[in-house]
């Protein structure tokens, strides 16, 4: 049910460094980017302490970006905003600091904003609420429909500006009872205000904040005694004349269950958790009080209920339409039995409905994720309890790195061992409840696969349904897939793409064209789980290009007069080249409308790096028909799609109009003959595959007579190597089997005896020339320019554009923030340190190199120095 994906720990260090007794925080990003402290003391100097954030990719654990973040006091809180992209940090001083992406990189954090209550420590802390809630049901899991599964709920943000955009900001609770709140105005600056949470300020150890559907928030807070009551407070944050203005009103506050209880009574002091179920439900509660030897879990519920009246009035005759007075009252739903000492405490994150049909969904469908919140506790194990019933789910005993379902017996007894006992001080769930991250009182980080049928045994079909419904989730929402594909076996990955096409092509045309390209990814990354499927991930990152060159292209025609029909002219060239099935490319064009085609030279020649791809792209292709039956081969999965064909096709009629204005924008071909039309030729062979494939309900097999053709084709131009995007180095590759990795921090990890380059070359030109995948440049053997790669998918681009045309610009501004597998947010900084010598000397082959490949034409003296060159030392 639980098991150990695998532990990430730190370099050894002197014991004098390490810092047991102070606590640890842990904040779990959409995008799968976790963030983590850890405090170390100077070793000169024991007072001097670097209150240190971490955050880390999980499919890259060991490329730790760790910040020092200038905290003066321990970091109490962090939290992610919805996007995923900003953390914010609060400490024990008051001081809130907002910490941003440099460039959109990953591993580059820089503080953007910063904010403070002086002295006054934080103790809870949240972002403002956007106003975007969806709704997951998983009792229509089944359904067909994408609408049906995941429906938006109406829900008001914190705050609006006007036009009711929601304004961006953060709300924090103190210590000393004070709520403050920052603004980010759309200027850049700080709007900041504070407020007592009521009227008699008292000391606030615990608080938590959640948000409700008219726009309101709500603070819990407790004095951290069980025997004094957890008070509830509404506040509203309002913008008048460029004042922000906190409004607080007191709720019906509750009493713990175990301080009634004659025999708790005093079996548990301090309240040590207060945790709303979800930030967006402020009416169901969680408590946890504890002792030195033990802990009890209480959940409340907020409820209506009648106004009892006095016997007097019971017998007077009610008036008609009166209605019996309401009143707001917390009842206990359920309570834990004594339970170890509990150090932390993780809730679900998916969007389930809260109610008591839960079990019911839960044993019809076998679907428990978000069902379970988990407890960890001081002796390392960790249960997940349901969330409302708090009954046992699912126990993992931490060092042993096994789990068991409920109602069974551990095979062997555990023993405890001496000395101080490791547990988890940080707990956090993934967004799709699939994953949990700990990190211990070593400062550890353990990731652990979490079944989404919490341990039930199950037919293949159903949990193949469970991971692709979740699937479908993080498509729709743009959440990060990286936690499903944990659970994913290579023996899945055929029938999830199968499942995963079936279901999309059932959605509506405008569903499908929002996420055409989030589905390719997808697809990619599930192929590269299994090395069977690997020439396919190859096959869907090209498709990703091919999408991103094509709407660029014709993002660039305008129509010749403004008055022009619904339809633009790139509407126009699809729907011309679809019913024109002729081979010859010049009567393709007759019927085309080449004034709009009309282009200044500057953005054309700019973009002849993106028309060679596609120019180089079609030869590989046919060239590589004659071997369709070898499926390991990447391109093989676009002979059968038309769709692709199609819009190579339609790139080339366009390519050909454009090369009459400016001849110099074609691609390049290195023909035996000088008289050969090459674009002629290859418009001809790829109209006749495309025929053959283009009724995707009944594919045709290509003729004897085509295959010949493409037979032909090496000898009659000079077909490129391609550069296909490297398989993935991350973890999610290797975790596959049940036995858990050991990474360390700083020390990227391979599989002993395997050399990590041997599937890559498979793929790879056998120049090793590193490409810049994104614009389509090669840089060489060894670049020396700062680059910038993708921990999801490996693109790799320079990080300082080299083109000063709008043309290339605007296709570059397509991947600032986004990589080409529309990953966001996962760019990290590559760079080479080279002196001076080793500079001029790989400028030199890197000048060669480019000279191969674009013009073939090489005198016998150069290529000799290039291979020199190449042997030389590094």
């Amino acid at each position: 049910m639980m098991e150990i994906a695998y532990v990430c720990e730190w370099e050894k260090r002197p014991k004098s460094n390490h810092c047991p007794s102070i606590p640890l925080v842990c904040a779990w990003s959409c995008r799968n980017l976790i963030a983590f402290t850890t405090d170390l003391k100077n070793e000169e100097d024991d007072k001097d302490l670097s209150h240190m954030i971490h955050v880390i990719d999980t499919d890259h654990p060991w490329d730790v970006n760790s910040i020092n973040s200038g905290h003066t006091e321990v970091i109490s809180c962090l939290e992610w905003d919805q996007s995923g992209s900003r953390l914010l940090s609060a400490d024990g001083d008051g001081q809130i600091k907002c910490w941003g992406m440099t460039e959109h990189l990953v591993n580059s954090w820089e503080c953007t904003q910063s904010s403070s209550v002086d002295g006054d420590p934080i103790v809870a802390l949240s972002w403002l609420h956007n106003g975007v809630k969806l709704a997951l049901h998983v009792e229509k899991s089944g359904s067909t429909n994408f609408g049906e599964k995941f429906s938006r709920v109406k829900f008001s943000p914190s705050l609006t500006l006007f036009g009711g955009k929601p304004m961006e900001g953060w709300l924090a609770v103190t210590v000393s009872g004070l709520v403050t709140v920052s603004l980010l105005k759309p200027n850049g600056t700080l709007l900041t205000a504070s407020e007592s949470l009521c009227r008699l300020r008292g000391r606030v150890a615990l608080a938590d904040i959640a948000f409700t559907g008219g726009g309101n928030i709500v603070v819990a807070a407790t004095d951290g005694s069980s025997s004094s009551p957890v008070q509830f407070y509404k506040v509203c944050v309002s913008v008048v004349n460029e004042k922000c203005r906190i409004d607080t009103e007191l709720l019906p506050s509750l009493f713990m269950r175990c301080t009634t209880d004659p025999v708790r009574r005093d079996k548990y002091p301090a309240v040590t958790h207060l945790k709303f179920l979800t930030r967006e439900n402020s009416e169901q509660v969680l408590l946890c009080a504890s002792s030195q030897m033990g802990s009890i879990v209480e959940c409340w519920s907020l409820r209506k209920e009648g106004l009892p009246v006095n016997n007097i009035f019971q017998h007077r005759s009610p008036v008609v339409g009166e209605k019996q007075p309401m009143i707001l009252k917390w009842r206990i739903l359920s309570a834990t039995n004594d339970l170890d000492r509990v150090s932390a405490v993780a809730l679900p994150k998916l969007p389930i409905s809260i109610s008591n049909t839960d079990l019911k969904v839960a044993s019809d469908t076998k679907f428990f994720p978000g069902l379970g919140l988990a407890l960890a506790f001081h002796d390392g194990s960790i249960q997940i309890l349901h969330r409302l019933s708090l009954h046992t789910m699912g126990v993992f005993y931490g060092s042993s790195g096994s789990s068991q379902r409920v109602g069974e017996e551990p095979a062997i007894k555990r023993q405890r061992a001496g000395g101080p006992t490791l547990h988890f001080k940080a707990l956090q769930f993934s967004w799709t409840s699939l994953a949990l991250v700990g990190v211990d009182n070593h400062g550890k980080l353990h990731m652990i696969r979490v079944s989404p049928s919490m341990g039930q045994l199950l037919d293949m079909n159903t949990l193949l349904r469970h991971l692709l419904f979740l699937l479908e989730y993080c498509m729709v929402t743009g959440y990060d897939w990286w936690d499903v594909l944990l659970h994913a076996q290579p023996s899945m990955v055929h029938n999830l793409l199968e499942k995963l096409h079936e279901e999309y092509m059932r959605q509506n045309q405008a569903l499908q064209q929002v996420l055409s390209t989030r589905i390719v990814a997808v697809k990619a990354s599930l192929c590269k789980l299994s090395s069977a499927t690997a020439a396919r991930a190859c096959d869907f990152h090209a498709k990703l290009l091919l999408i991103a060159i094509s709407s660029t292209l014709k993002s660039l025609l305008r129509p010749h007069v403004l008055n022009t029909p619904d339809k633009s002219p790139g509407d126009r060239l699809s729907e011309i080249c679809a019913k024109n099935t002729d081979t010859d490319i010049d009567k393709v064009m007759i019927n085309l409308k080449t004034e709009e085609f009309v282009l200044d030279g500057p953005p054309l020649q700019s973009l002849q790096q993106l028309i060679q791809w596609v120019g180089d792209f079609v030869l590989y292709l046919l060239a590589n028909l004659p071997n369709q039956g070898s499926i390991v081969r990447p391109g093989f999965g676009f002979l059968r799609d038309g769709a692709s064909l199609g819009m190579l096709r339609e790139m080339l009629v366009m390519i050909r109009i454009w090369g009459l204005l400016k001849p110099g924008c074609l691609p390049i071909y290195t023909a035996t003959s000088d008289n050969q039309d090459s674009m002629f030729l290859l418009f001809r062979l790829l109209t006749k595959l495309w025929l053959c494939s283009r009724d995707e309900s009944h594919p045709q097999d290509p003729d004897e007579t085509l295959i010949d053709e493409c037979c032909l084709l090496p000898s009659q131009l000079l077909v490129p190597s391609k550069d296909w995007l490297p398989i993935n180095d991350g973890v999610i590759t290797k975790v596959q089997s049940k036995h858990p990795l050991r990474l360390q921090f700083g020390k990227p990890y391979t599989l002993p005896g395997v050399n990590p380059n041997t599937q890559v070359e498979v793929f790879r030109s056998p120049a090793s020339q590193r490409m810049d995948h994104l614009r389509c440049l090669h840089l060489g053997i060894s670049p020396t320019e700062d680059s910038k790669a993708c921990t999801r998918c490996g693109c790799v681009t320079m990080l300082r554009s080299p083109n000063k045309t709008n043309a290339m610009r605007q296709w570059e501004q397509r991947w600032i923030k986004n990589c080409l597998c529309g990953d966001c947010l996962h760019p990290k900084r590559i760079s080479i340190k080279l002196s001076k010598n080793h500079r001029e000397v790989l400028n030199l082959t890197n000048t060669a190199s480019l000279y191969i490949h674009h013009s073939y034409s090489l005198t016998n003296q150069h290529i000799v120095l290039h291979q020199k060159i190449q042997k030389m030392p590094s």
